[in-house]
């Protein structure tokens, strides 16, 4: 499990990030002081600070929890006890949590993402919400999860698209529905964005519209053959790539 000088450190860093975005956000945003109805917004500070919150769920990433309750009320409540003296109920931490999303994901794309070197790896992987069997009654993801199709077998949830260059850096996801397929241009035009040089990927994404978009971009997809396709010539380093 991570240790208490990598909390730290891990804390540091957000929190700093957090007090220069905090100060950005108060300078240039004006919010409204007033809801609809007349009554002022209140803007008391939380038991957790938000850098609190944020170091919270980076940590969570570093151990080998699988189940975040289990994390929060063994790892937060019990071993970290001292170092979050004012940790809420878990219940209430849930809560808590769409409070840092928006900062989490500035953090993340500024801090957290590497960066294309012209070697990337992609791939995809489903994320379910529940059991194939429960999709007709599951009420959290109602209108967002889909029904799709993978490797495995069929998922309810969503899909996972990833992007990783060759030092194992993820340079920048993209999170659909568990029916998008691998090769949806939707998905491809977020990654044109940050991408040059070679790109490699397994079978399921080979399309020539793909291969031709991405080509007139200056960006190479190079891929496996399907049993039935003509062999290719490739150099021996993309070969060994693959």
């Amino acid at each position: 499990m991570i240790t208490k000088d990598k909390v730290t450190e891990i804390f540091c860093i957000i929190d700093e990030f957090d007090k220069n975005l905090s100060a950005e956000l108060a300078k240039n945003l004006r919010l409204p002081s007033h809801n609809s109805d007349g009554k002022r917004y209140r803007n008391r500070k939380g038991r957790l600070s938000e850098s609190e919150i944020m170091t919270i769920l980076v940590c969570y990433h570093f151990g080998a929890y699988r189940n975040f309750k289990e994390y929060y009320l063994n790892w937060v409540k019990g071993v970290m006890r001292q170092d979050f003296p004012d940790a809420v109920s878990y219940n209430r931490f849930v809560e808590l949590m769409p409070r840092v999303f928006f900062k989490m994901m500035l953090f993340m794309k500024l801090y957290a993402f590497g960066k294309c070197t012209g070697i990337t790896f992609v791939d995809s992987t489903m994320i379910p919400v529940c059991h194939n069997v429960r999709r007709y009654y599951n009420k959290v993801f109602a209108g967002l999860a889909k029904d799709g199709k993978g490797t495995m077998g069929w998922c309810h949830g969503f899909k996972l698209h990833l992007l990783c260059n060759d030092s194992g850096e993820v340079i920048t996801f993209c999170l659909t529905g568990a029916n998008v397929d691998d090769r949806d241009s939707r998905v491809w035009t977020v990654f044109a964005k940050v991408l040059f040089g070679k790109i490699f990927a397994d079978r399921g994404y080979i399309k020539q519209e793909l291969f031709d978009s991405l080509f007139s971009q200056g960006i190479q997809l190079v891929h496996g053959l399907k049993a039935k396709m003509k062999n290719k010539l490739m150099p021996m380093w993309d070969k060994i790539m693959l």
